[in-house]
């Protein structure tokens, strides 16, 4: 069996300067890219939504397809993501979770490698990583988030920690960067 490492949303428009950006959003990108060459599977989410759609009800517009928002951060380590998952792709589609994806089936293609062990990164807490990682643990996987790797948007007071205990309470595992690197 084999653990991998979900990236969710690390995407311009979610850090400082984006469109809808987690205030230190930025930040997590060292500490994703120290630890993503402990998992032999790397996969990155993408919000990649049309230029039109219900999505935008709810939200600024936000990581449209093809836009320099809907680009993984610059400073991401880009080289050794093995797949992208896109997300929120059409004109209904709310593309919260990693699982969501339309151009690939993210649990298939994990269970095919033998993977067991989810460990997720990324941003928002509050939305698409939890989402993300409660999808985890209802598919099967061992399910970790790597709490030194999340940011979260906290639009209102107390988002973060309700999240994280939503999450935990689903049967998810909060760990840090340390614990990965102390094997």
């Amino acid at each position: 069996m084999m653990k991998a490492l979900l990236i969710v949303d690390l995407q311009n428009d979610f850090c400082p300067g984006g469109a809808l950006p987690a205030p230190e959003g930025d930040k997590v990108v060292p500490v994703i890219n120290s630890i993503m060459h402990y998992f032999p599977l790397v996969v990155a989410s993408k919000d990649w939504h049309p230029d039109t759609t219900a999505h935008f009800g709810a939200w600024p517009k936000h990581c449209v397809q093809n836009s320099w928002g809907a680009e993984l951060h610059p400073g991401l380590r880009q080289d050794i993501i093995h797949q992208v998952a896109l997300k929120g792709t059409g004109d209904r589609d709310e593309g919260y979770s990693a699982f969501e994806a339309s151009n690939i089936n993210l649990e298939q293609y994990l269970k095919e490698r033998s993977v067991d062990s989810l460990y997720i990164t990324g941003i928002a807490i509050e939305y698409c990583v939890k989402k993300s990682a409660r999808d985890a643990v209802k598919k099967g996987f061992h399910t970790f988030v790597v709490r030194d790797a999340v940011a979260g948007i906290e639009l209102h007071r107390g988002d973060v920690e309700r999240a994280l205990w939503e999450m935990v309470h689903a049967g998810v595992m909060l760990v840090t960067s340390a614990d990965i690197s102390q094997g």
